[in-house]
């Protein structure tokens, strides 16, 4: 006789770059040793290789995770996690007037987007020239892993946002030229064009909560955590 089959129960959870709702199932023990595993390594691109890993298991349906945005998979993790483990967690802060640390609860399901109003993708480069930038996707992760140092990092992640170039006659899509091409397209660029090509990653939607608390002094202070280290590592 062979034992019994455990159900999952499916929860809705909205992609925030598409605002598609989908279902997913709660991550099980075999996902729990995926994040422990990349957690002794310590190593950042295993992490993220394990978060997309646990996030790939637990959607259901036909979704490529690798055209997710980082913060679609950022959202996507947390939300799992509050209904795979406790929507709780507690987060130490060090505060920078008593220099105590204070146990701040964050309710993982309060974690929403924040969208900045000053965001832009169309950057003018000039009156005839300028460049249409997409949000990174999960995909470019492993891309990353190859830099040498945190300037090609940088310039990695900056790359891999330009989707398309265009010009007074034409729409010029990225994908159709090579990585020399768009690199020499790159160091070519303006200072002021790249500091809004920068903007852009500054300004892209992001995680927030607000976590309120009182310091050894008696003075109320509000932080904010906008990404996944702030909230925990993993487990």
């Amino acid at each position: 006789m062979s034992l019994p089959k455990i159900n999952y129960p499916l929860f809705d959870v909205t992609i925030p770059s598409t605002d598609e709702k989908i279902k997913m199932r709660p991550f099980l023990v075999k996902e729990e040793k995926i994040l422990l595993m990349a957690q002794t390594t310590g190593s950042a691109q295993d992490i993220v290789t394990s978060i997309t890993q646990v996030v790939n298991n637990c959607i259901v349906g036909d979704i490529n995770i690798n055209t997710l945005t980082t913060f679609d998979l950022e959202y996507l993790f947390i939300k799992l996690r509050a209904r795979s483990v406790n929507n709780k967690i507690d987060v130490l802060y060090k505060d920078d007037e008593d220099g105590l640390q204070h146990k701040l609860e964050v309710d993982l399901d309060k974690i929403e987007i924040s969208r900045d109003p000053e965001h832009n993708n169309n950057i003018k480069i000039n009156d005839n020239l300028g460049l249409i930038l997409r949000y990174p996707r999960t995909d470019m992760m492993k891309n990353l892993s190859e830099a040498k140092n945190e300037v090609d990092l940088y310039f990695e992640v900056v790359k891999n946002t330009i989707e398309k170039i265009y010009d007074a006659d034409s729409v010029y899509n990225v994908s159709d030229y090579t990585e020399e091409e768009l690199d020499e397209f790159l160091a070519a660029l303006d200072v002021g064009s790249f500091k809004q090509v920068q903007k852009f990653l500054e300004t892209m939607p992001k995680l927030k909560y607000e976590a309120t608390y009182t310091n050894s002094l008696g003075n109320q202070k509000t932080i904010t955590l906008s990404n996944l280290n702030d909230f925990f590592m993993l487990g």
